[in-house]
């Protein structure tokens, strides 16, 4: 294992005023997405659709890599070279999707659910490094309700982090670690940030007991938000305020960058909570984003599934990735967004 290589792959994964593109939704996630602009779930569509997104002239600029969903790591784009070598022509990192989703967890609660995946992944490893993959991701879902989350489904979710993230970087390939909490439910912010605060601890114990290389990893978390349906939502400042402090407390700073989730949050909502956090400054790590939703859905809407559109699409896009790049530096504000 090069960890000097692995550190470098990081390192510009987290360059400044750059983030990651979430484009590895599953054929069922984004079939979601297809039907909320009435277009058909066929894989010519999914090809031309992320072929907008990839060939949306200047995102590169805002846009350090691609998470790809494996489809698309092997598909080719419309205008003849691989996604890989067209991202890479642009000097974006591709990635790849590695979990195969979360499933319930036995003897738990019903709400708790472990990621799956871990059989037989050193040898698709292998496959997507050779394909041009330098980075991965794997989800944890951390759902909080009355009974849940469990001591035993925070340390399993945790010890399934760890053991692909050491695969990975067996593998020479930057793991991006996400432990989702989910933003679901009524409970307040407090809550939020003491769920927060307990699975980053035990990611961490984990990553650590496993020898995973911090340098060489980044972390994918939630931010600490109220839940969707808490009828006293916390504001940007304190949403900024409360994420840093559980993140100062328990990410070590060797780890060279944090990319947030965007977890349901509107697509400004996700930018300013990003920019709040940048504006405090003081930090030991980057803090940068890793959006699929809140970078796509101005330009899923946009585009609608006609030709037609593709380059108001592209410009949706564009703007999108061009605010969150502005967030990434603390540079953002709200009146940047008209005509957006």
């Amino acid at each position: 294992m090069n960890f000097e290589a692995l550190n470098a792959i990081a390192k510009a994964m987290v360059a400044p005023g750059r983030g990651l593109l979430a484009a590895d939704e599953s054929t069922g996630t984004i079939k979601k997405r297809f039907d909320s602009i009435g277009t058909e779930n066929t894989e010519a569509n999914r090809q031309t659709y992320r072929d907008m997104l990839f060939t949306t002239e200047g995102f590169e600029k805002h846009t350090s890599g691609v998470i790809l969903f494996e489809e698309t790591l092997f598909q080719k784009s419309l205008t003849g070279p691989s996604f890989v070598e067209l991202l890479q022509s642009k000097g974006v990192i591709p990635g790849i999707k590695v979990d195969k989703g979360a499933q319930p967890l036995a003897n738990a609660h019903p709400d708790e659910t472990v990621t799956e995946g871990l059989d037989g992944l050193r040898g698709r490893l292998e496959k997507y490094h050779a394909a041009g993959a330098r980075f991965a991701k794997w989800r944890a879902v951390i759902n909080i309700t009355e009974d849940a989350p469990s001591d035993y489904a925070i340390h399993v979710n945790a010890h399934a982090l760890a053991r692909y993230a050491a695969l990975c970087q067996e593998a020479g390939i930057v793991p991006i670690v996400e432990p989702e909490v989910l933003m679901d439910g009524d409970h307040p912010i407090d809550v939020c940030e003491e769920i927060t605060d307990l699975v980053l601890d035990a990611v961490f114990a984990e990553l650590s007991a496993q020898d995973v290389a911090l340098e060489g990893m980044i972390l994918k978390p939630n931010m600490v938000v109220s839940g969707k349906k808490c009828p006293e939502q916390a504001g940007v400042a304190e949403v900024a305020e409360r994420t840093v402090k559980v993140l100062k407390r328990r990410v070590p700073a060797a780890v060279p960058g944090i990319a947030f989730l965007s977890g349901g949050q509107s697509d400004v909502d996700a930018t300013a909570h990003l920019d709040a956090m940048n504006k405090l400054g003081n930090l030991p790590w980057v803090l940068t984003f890793s959006y699929g939703r809140a970078l796509q859905a101005a330009a899923l809407k946009a585009w609608g599934g006609k030709p037609e559109n593709l380059d108001k699409a592209r410009a949706a896009h564009l703007h999108r990735a061009k605010m969150n790049g502005l967030a990434a530096r603390g540079q953002w504000n709200k009146g940047l967004e008209k005509g957006g």
